[in-house]
């Protein structure tokens, strides 16, 4: 696959993702496609499969490349020993392979109406109203959600079950707004640049910075119900 092959085959799971984005993934050395002769790059299903693991690691979890780079390690290194590199196949215009079928590979819906979101995160219809009226979840269109959309709805109805309300939450909502303006300040310098490696390590500082915030909430929740918790 072309470059731009491999862009048509992620964007629908990873709508952000971008030739700089990919580029600049391999100049971190998470994938290393191979080359024409004329200097083409050519991807194969290892180099995709590596790329969607790269890209779910960030968006899902906020790992820093490091830690992707550490795992992909991990991962390569319980492959077996000398595996040679997958015969490169040709994708034809609507992504299909011979003898692979449509199934396989097929990207995660990563587009919403209401009604999946309810039927997927497990809250009413009336308490999603009353959390997008406190703008914990906003629709990316009329009726439609993405991904985090659904992250935090899950998370929201888990809460409730505990006996949270609703408006607990507006604390949360707040913080998390004065966090987002912090971090933006940090990587506004690089975003502003023209530079696509330099936005590129924006966004990779943006997702380390999530990550670091959610170890830090996570271990300060945590020291503060010891004392609840007889610890």
């Amino acid at each position: 696959m072309s470059i731009g092959e491999v862009l048509a085959q992620l964007r629908p799971e990873f709508p952000d993702t971008t030739i700089s984005k990919l580029r600049f993934l391999e100049a971190e050395g998470l994938v290393e496609p191979q080359r024409t002769p004329s200097g083409y790059r050519k991807y194969s299903w290892d180099d995709l499969d590596r790329l969607r693991f790269v890209l779910t690691a960030q968006r899902d979890q906020y790992l820093p490349l490091r830690v992707i780079r550490e795992q992909l390690a991990a991962r390569d290194a319980e492959s077996a020993a000398g595996r040679s590199r997958p015969t490169l196949v040709a994708v034809g215009p609507s992504g299909e392979v011979p003898g692979r079928s449509p199934a396989q590979g097929q990207p995660a819906q990563s587009r919403l109406s209401r009604t999946d979101l309810l039927s997927r995160s497990g809250l009413e219809s009336a308490t999603l109203t009353e959390v997008e009226r406190l703008g914990l979840v906003v629709a990316v269109a009329p009726g439609w959600y993405d991904a985090d959309a659904l992250v935090i709805a899950t998370a929201v109805a888990g809460l409730l079950r505990h006996g949270l309300e609703v408006r607990h939450l507006r604390a949360v909502r707040a913080a998390a707004d004065r966090e987002s303006g912090l971090f933006a300040q940090l990587v506004a310098p690089l975003a502003r640049q023209s530079d696509p490696a330099a936005r590129a390590r924006a966004a990779e500082t943006a997702r380390e910075l999530i990550g670091l915030s959610q170890q830090l909430h996570a271990a300060l929740v945590r020291a503060g119900l010891r004392g609840a918790l007889g610890r």
